[in-house]
């Protein structure tokens, strides 16, 4: 019996292990469509032209536009995104949308949004590098992260059994992850953005969000509504940025995000000091606005997905990988033109 019981944790931990290592991996036909695209920046003059145009650039800091923010590393994932924002918009031309990419990934994201343009949105892609903000002054766990031992032998070292394999996934240690922590300053023009991440699909227009969203600014709202205890998701968020600025989230943000602390408090992730210190600041919108669990709840019901105005795929079973889980990939597969020459010579296929 003991000897049995040994075996049955060790199939466990082996079936973790696989699963884990088949959630963090970067499927073939998505680093080969980086490349591919990447060298089309190299010798395309199309793939290199400005976005968006000259005469657009006003619009990416005009406040009476829509201005939307993903930060990835994931070219097909941040197409899905945008691509399901602009269709599901009444007011297409209205969109504004900041993609946010690491250096190693802009060539190729770059030329990606370049050759399918998404008009009468407007779509901006940038590189952290290309924010002068973005220094280690300004933003202490730049160091950390390239730097802390234990971080990398948390992310790199040996597993064990009982570990949080999903507190291991390599996004953790991406300055990608910590953006969202730093958008007052890296628009400093703009007064309200919704935050997406790459894993969501946008099934519903959400101008509503802009209209009917509370100013946080105004005193009356700021000390008549308590949201202390309201533990928010990370995946969409509406963020009033003119009262972010008088707060003092993001030095709250660097104290707990101290790395000093060997990983006691939390495996490294940016939710959990984010939720001490956006405390107090936190308002809660109708549940059908943001549908959670759609990458770990493989019982999901479907009748809600299709009704709720953003799914996302949290969790390891992403909608781009192998597994994920059939029935739910065609609401994000649905947003993808796998007729691209691009997608179509690095086998990306949609799923039968």
């Amino acid at each position: 019996m003991e000897h049995m019981d040994r075996e049955v944790k060790r199939s466990r931990l082996s079936e973790q292990l696989h699963k884990h290592f088949a959630a963090t991996a970067v499927p073939k036909g998505i680093h080969c469509l980086s490349l591919r695209l990447t060298d089309e920046y190299s010798s395309n003059a199309q793939a290199r032209k400005q976005l968006p145009p000259p005469e657009l650039l006003p619009l990416l800091s005009d406040d009476s536009y829509h201005h939307f923010v993903v930060a990835t590393d994931n070219i097909l994932a941040a197409s899905v995104v945008v691509t399901s924002v602009v269709r599901s918009s009444l007011q297409p031309e209205r969109v504004v949308f900041h993609v946010i990419t690491d250096k190693k990934t802009y060539p190729a994201m770059h030329s990606w949004f370049a050759l399918n343009s998404l008009s009468p949105a407007v779509v901006e892609v940038k590189g952290v590098h290309q924010f002068d903000w973005l220094t280690r002054e300004n933003v202490p766990v730049l160091e950390a992260i390239e730097n802390h031992r234990g971080v990398r032998n948390h992310y790199h070292g040996d597993y064990i059994l009982g570990t949080n394999l999903q507190a291991r996934s390599p996004k953790y240690i991406s300055l990608l992850n910590h953006l969202r922590v730093y958008l007052p300053e890296l628009f400093p023009n703009l007064n309200k953005v919704l935050f997406l991440d790459d894993d969501v699909v946008v099934q519903r227009d959400l101008s509503v969000l802009w209209e009917t969203y509370f100013n946080f600014s105004h005193p009356l709202i700021a000390n008549k509504l308590d949201p202390d205890e309201c533990a928010w998701a990370f995946g969409m968020n509406m963020f009033d940025l003119n009262a972010w600025r008088k707060t003092n989230i993001r030095e709250t943000y660097h104290y707990w995000q101290n790395l000093k602390s060997n990983l006691k408090l939390w495996k490294l992730g940016t939710l959990p000091p984010a939720l001490i210190a956006f405390r107090g600041y936190v308002y809660p919108i109708d549940p059908s606005w943001h549908m959670l669990g759609l990458g770990y709840q493989e019982l999901t019901d479907l009748d809600s997905v299709r009704k709720a105005a953003v799914i996302h795929y949290n969790g390891q079973c992403k909608p781009w990988l192998e597994i994920g889980y059939k029935h739910l990939q065609p609401f994000w597969t649905k947003h993808v033109n796998y007729s691209n020459n691009f997608l179509r010579n690095c086998h990306i296929l949609e799923p039968q």
